[in-house]
């Protein structure tokens, strides 16, 4: 045998990906390197937004379709009426940081898209700012509240808030003042990296800079009001943080039940009698892609649950009004469940452990002897660990100093056990 004849043989070249997209600053044509210049130029379909189509030159010949509004719906339909044509998506900045990339990955998987990016306008304005990148927290409101701002605002922090549009900065400066954070400084980037770019100062207490450029980004140094209630990184946020009617776990047991459930990126938690919704706020608070379900009977405290997940700037806290179990129909499946309500609700606890899988959580509490004896005969057939939480607050007794016992918190926490055999349920 030759020695050719033994070589393995080669394979075919991977097809070529169905869609390349583009990153392009303000600075548009001129701040084009060669290899994202050329995909423009062959490209017999150009997608982007209307701003964007602008920044190109007649040598791009391709035909130019906007994007349609609302854009991700449109997403699939629009590609797949270019299929057959090359495809070129125009983006801003970096694709994949807050951008189309994200949802095209999603619709095509990554293997269809070639990704050309540019610097991002985070990666501009901490050059502007002498801000080390890997030091600034940042935010998006482009599609999203103003009200997630509030998760990141810490004395001392720096943040860059990616802008919706011209009015977003003001919007911005109301929320920061609303939760004691209005002596911070604002810097408004417009246009970075054009020729257009400028930056407007203040601090947030004394904003009055009329709506500028739509294409801003804005640099926020936290600084705090002495009053400010203090609202930290990890759970345990002080109860005043919270509006409430007394339903409200406490500072002490919150942080230990949050400890218990152990949030993790991405996971779902459904808080089942959520009184004032604190384990929901503080599971989301712990990273941004956590989610949540509230289950709450009453229309009231349900209202009162929506506001504390705004205040803390965990406004995607998703509220459900009504009686569990009957309320859990239809949710998506949870990574964890909290019970702090309704315990002797005929089938609740059955339920919700029915509908976690394999690996997930569930705690409940309970000050009650009823909801204690059905937590220790849970605890007998499945395991776990049950705990009795006491926290007990020094206070005045005449000139003297003592202890406030709380009411004990029984707790029991257990962990779906993965099928023994193949197939098992």
């Amino acid at each position: 045998m030759s020695p050719a004849s033994s070589r393995p043989p080669v394979p075919p070249p991977a097809p070529a990906p169905a869609v390349s997209v583009v990153g392009i600053g303000a600075d548009g044509w001129a701040g084009l390197a060669e290899p994202a210049r050329s995909v423009l130029r062959d490209a017999g379909t150009l997608i982007g937004g209307e701003r964007q189509l602008r920044l190109l030159p007649s040598e791009c010949a391709g035909r130019r379709v906007p994007w349609p509004s609302p854009l991700r719906p449109a997403v699939r339909g629009l590609l797949a009426a270019h299929a057959g044509s090359r495809i070129a998506v125009l983006a801003s900045g970096d694709p994949m940081f807050y951008g189309i990339g994200r949802a095209l990955t999603e619709e095509l998987g990554a293997g269809a898209l070639r990704v050309v990016p540019h610097p991002s306008s985070v990666s501009y304005a901490c050059a502007r700012l002498g801000w080390p990148l890997e030091d600034t927290g940042t935010v998006t409101l482009v599609g999203r509240p103003t009200a997630r701002l509030a998760a990141a605002l810490h004395h001392g922090r720096r943040l860059l808030v990616l802008s919706a549009d011209a009015a977003t900065p003001a919007a911005v400066a109301a929320l920061l003042r609303d939760r004691g954070f209005g002596p911070s400084r604002m810097r408004v980037l417009e246009q970075l990296g054009g020729t257009e770019e400028d930056c407007l100062d203040g601090t947030a207490d004394t904003w009055a800079h009329p709506p500028g450029d739509p294409l801003n980004v804005i640099a926020v140094d936290c600084l705090s009001t002495p009053e400010t209630l203090r609202v930290g990184a990890v759970p345990g946020l002080p109860d005043a943080a919270y509006e409430h009617d007394g339903q409200l776990t406490k500072r002490h047991v919150r942080a230990a039940t949050l400890g218990v459930l152990a949030p993790a990126p991405g996971e779902l938690l459904w808080d089942v009698g959520g009184g004032s919704g604190s384990i929901a706020v503080e599971w989301l608070r712990t990273h941004p892609s956590c989610r949540a379900v509230t289950v709450e009977r009453d229309p009231e405290r349900a209202g009162r649950v929506a506001r504390n997940a705004d205040r803390l700037g965990v406004p995607s806290l998703r509220v459900v009004t009504g009686k569990a179990p009957d309320a859990l129909a239809g949710l998506p499946a949870p990574d964890a469940v909290f019970i702090g309500g309704g315990l002797t609700a005929p089938g609740l606890l059955d339920a919700c452990w029915d509908a976690l899988p394999a690996g997930g959580r569930l705690v409940a509490n309970t000050v009650t002897l009823e909801s204690e004896a059905l937590l220790a005969d849970h605890y007998r057939r499945l395991g776990g660990e049950l705990v009795r939480l006491a926290v007990a607050h020094a206070v005045p007794v005449g000139g003297f100093t003592g202890w406030r016992q709380a009411m004990p918190v029984t707790q029991w926490s257990v962990r779906k056990p993965f099928p023994t055999h193949p197939g098992d349920n």
